[in-house]
């Protein structure tokens, strides 16, 4: 097995640069990346994580929603790697929900996302792909991006009265 790739945390001055865009996908430095963050995503009851939580700055993450502990009602998808991804288009919706971060630990935030997106990126293999994501997945593809654009979840609360601790959402929105 793959060793955990250690997760920065707010504060290392690599979450607040922009990432830089991908050139070679089939350098072996990238495709170990991809798997070292499929495996890190994996072990840390994540759904997404982007390149710059484990302090590589590239435009790369992996959207993984699965149910877990974390987010027990996520969706079932396999670990997908997103490469350069871009939002090509939103709807006009735009939904509060919860959120935590991999690198903002023991704390969740109410932030507002659009319901609908337009995505394009490339996949692993060089290929690109286009789809349309909506609901929790959408919300974790914006999420990751804020990541590549040197942003995290708390600079999209609108108010200090949207934070709570994991401890209180795992009891009042969870249920644990």
């Amino acid at each position: 097995m793959n060793e955990l790739a250690p997760i920065i945390k707010l504060g290392n001055l690599v979450l607040r640069q922009k990432a830089i865009w991908v050139e070679n996908i089939q350098e072996e430095k990238i495709q170990n990346l991809i798997d070292e963050l499929i495996i890190s995503v994996a072990q840390t009851n994540g759904v997404g994580i982007a390149a710059p939580q484990v302090a590589a700055s590239y435009r790369l993450f992996i959207v993984a929603s699965r149910p877990n502990i974390r987010y027990p009602h996520a969706p079932e998808m396999q670990p997908t790697a997103m490469i350069n991804p871009q939002i090509i288009a939103h709807s006009s919706e735009i939904v509060k929900d919860w959120e935590g971060c991999l690198s903002v630990p023991r704390i969740r935030g109410l932030v507002p996302r659009y319901q609908t997106i337009e995505i394009e990126y490339t996949d692993r293999n060089g290929n690109l792909q286009k789809q349309e994501l909506t609901d929790f997945v959408a919300r974790i593809f914006q999420h990751e991006y804020d990541h590549l654009e040197g942003l995290v979840f708390l600079d999209r609360v609108e108010n200090n009265n949207d934070l709570i601790s994991e401890e209180e959402y795992q009891k009042l929105v969870i249920g644990n």
